[in-house]
């Protein structure tokens, strides 16, 4: 079980995760993504290399930790009144959050992590996550949503593809016909 798994909210594992985070950020920005090491990293946040190794194994690793938090929402979907409204905001902003170049940044360092600490799965857990509460907002209403699982395939997936091989070639256009073709698929696999 990595530690991330067992690490309690608050207490000092949460500071240090703070604390290291926090350094990596400012590093980055200070002398560039090249020049960062774990013995600069931890000096900055104030614990030993053996603290952030223990905690991430290497600089990968912790690059990619920092990477899963940037991309973690900052609020729920925003509500526009319907499902096709609701899809479109949050596709078009997913989009234009991830394809700039921190999002690309981000997004290729939670692919680097293990696969066995879960960078790339908690990613995809808040996606998930977000078209859950539009699908249940929506279904609330009385809007035929469909599946999770449809709106991963058809409009996460693809636009995922285009962040990172063909970003020139995501457009809102694209958009929304990735939401006209989820929304297709709703009657005929209702339900979040």
């Amino acid at each position: 079980m990595s530690a991330r798994a067992t690490t309690r909210p608050g207490g000092r594992s949460a500071r240090v995760q703070q604390s290291v985070h926090q350094a990596v950020r400012d590093l980055e920005e200070e002398v560039g993504r090249g020049a960062l090491t774990v013995p600069l990293i931890a000096a900055r946040a104030g614990v030993t290399p053996s603290t952030v190794y223990r905690r991430w194994g290497d600089l990968r690793e912790l690059l990619s930790d920092v990477a899963v938090e940037r991309l973690r929402p900052d609020a729920p979907p925003a509500d526009h009144g319907g499902l096709r409204a609701d899809l479109e905001a949050w596709t078009v902003q997913f989009a234009e959050e991830m394809s700039s170049t921190p999002g690309r940044t981000y997004i290729r360092d939670a692919l680097l992590g293990d696969p066995a600490q879960g960078s790339a799965v908690r990613c995809s857990d808040y996606a998930a996550e977000q078209l859950k509460a539009i699908g249940v907002r929506a279904a609330g209403r009385g809007e035929a949503v469909p599946d999770l699982e449809t709106l991963l395939d058809v409009v996460v997936a693809p636009l995922m593809y285009r962040i990172l091989f063909r970003p020139s070639e995501l457009s809102q256009a694209y958009v929304g016909r990735l939401v006209a073709a989820a929304l297709g698929r709703a009657g005929s696999s209702s339900g979040t």
